[in-house]
């Protein structure tokens, strides 16, 4: 079972909530950076690592915003989302995504010569 599968058998039941949504958004950060999916997998099976345990971390963030502001609500930004669903799933941060491999090289293109196969 991919990670895509996982989340997505997982997200059965919960449409409209907000662990569907931290579904949504792990789904996208496996596709950015597909190093994180086997860690995401693994979280996965684990009951207290759930899509509602996630969301349940987003919405503390938002609870103790929403009373330090003193503010009736408060929004989530995604990258503050992201950043609580990497620490959360212990993922690596985006910009450390991808550091161990090698940058590709880029040589000039050689020049073609169409006159050449007249």
């Amino acid at each position: 079972m991919t990670v895509f599968e996982k989340i997505e058998s997982l997200q059965k039941g919960l449409e409209e909530t907000d662990a569907y949504t931290v579904g949504e958004q792990l789904k996208d950060i496996c596709r950015r950076e597909p190093e994180c999916a086997p860690l995401v997998l693994t979280d996965l099976d684990n009951p207290d690592m759930s899509l509602k345990a996630a969301a349940g971390k987003i919405k503390a963030w938002a609870d103790a915003k929403q009373k330090e502001k003193k503010a009736k609500c408060v929004c989530v930004p995604p990258d503050v989302a992201e950043g609580i669903l990497r620490k959360f799933y212990g993922l690596p941060d985006a910009q450390d995504a991808g550091k161990s491999q090698p940058e590709p090289v880029t040589e000039a293109a050689p020049i073609l010569d169409l006159a050449s196969f007249f």
